[in-house]
């Protein structure tokens, strides 16, 4: 389990934002000091279309997040599927995640995150059936690993990934751990679901009271604002948002009062570093800091 050594909730972006590049910076290598320098203490790679760094490349990534201080994590390919009809479709996808891993632990990365899969063709028993297939064989190949496998819950209602679905999927093996997206949550219900502190609770009670305290107190979560329909998520927006939410605020309050340590990735569309701090600063000023 991954427990953050300062004890306090971590912050950050996922992949480089609009800022990133306006500041001059060209190269991921450069990413971990830059985060750290704009007060913010994570970082989540991006490779949603594929690994296309050199073993060299991630080497570099890696050791400059150490010097940094900045927490990492991996976000794996989409193309990936765990709960795709063809076997040999999920036997290549055990292949992708653990070249995941591969570039994880090049990264220093403490988790790794992984969509959940399909729903659209099948009913979600048998999605869920083949996913936990997938996930099962997966663990044979690799036996083991330090780093987190973080199963993300999803924002269209054609996939699999509600809540309840991926502590299910947690529940077949200690290295399985949720990746709770709020913003995709709300987007599969189509808005209204997180208005309160109480409401983000319910979901960290949720883990806890099934996979320990320590899951969810721990937890590695991505938040944006997302614009759904009535399939559920659209697109990611910013905070400049003032219609789709949710809000961050409600979030910062419960982090706060109940000391959870979470690490949360702005997913936001081109301000994820913005927002990451804005996060920070919700969360600063709701603890008393």
């Amino acid at each position: 389990m991954i427990i953050h050594e300062n004890g306090k909730p971590l912050f950050g972006p996922g992949g480089n934002s609009e800022e990133f590049y306006k500041a001059g910076k060209k190269s991921t290598k450069d990413a971990p000091a830059w985060v750290m320098a704009t007060g913010l203490d994570a970082y989540e790679y991006e490779a949603g279309n594929g690994i296309a760094a050199s073993e060299e490349t991630l080497r570099s990534i890696g050791a400059a997040a150490k010097v940094a201080g900045v927490h990492m994590s991996f976000h794996t390919p989409y193309f990936i599927s765990l709960s795709g009809v063809e076997i040999e479709k999920r036997l290549k996808s055990i292949v992708y995640i653990r070249d995941s891993l591969w570039a994880a632990d090049l990264l220093g990365a403490k988790t790794i995150v992984v969509h959940t899969g399909s729903a659209a063709k099948i009913t979600r028993e048998e999605a869920m059936r083949l996913a936990a297939d997938t996930l099962l064989r997966l663990m044979d190949s690799i036996g083991g690993t330090e780093i987190a496998i973080g199963l993300e819950t999803m924002g269209k209602k054609n996939q699999l990934g509600t809540l309840e679905e991926v502590i299910t999927l947690c529940k077949l093996d200690p290295h399985f751990v949720p990746v709770v997206d709020f913003g995709h949550l709300n987007a599969r219900e189509c808005g209204g679901v997180f208005n309160t502190a109480d409401d983000y609770t319910r979901v960290f009670d949720a883990i806890g009271s099934t996979l320990g305290d320590a899951v969810a107190r721990n937890l590695h979560c991505h938040f944006s604002k997302i614009e759904w329909t009535a399939a559920g998520e659209k697109k990611h927006l910013t905070f400049a948002d003032e219609v789709y939410g949710p809000d961050f605020e409600p979030l910062a309050t419960a982090i706060a009062r109940d000391r959870l340590t979470p690490c949360i990735i702005s997913e936001s569309a081109g301000t994820q570093s913005e927002d990451a701090r804005a996060m920070k600063n919700a969360w600063l000023q709701a603890a008393g800091l």
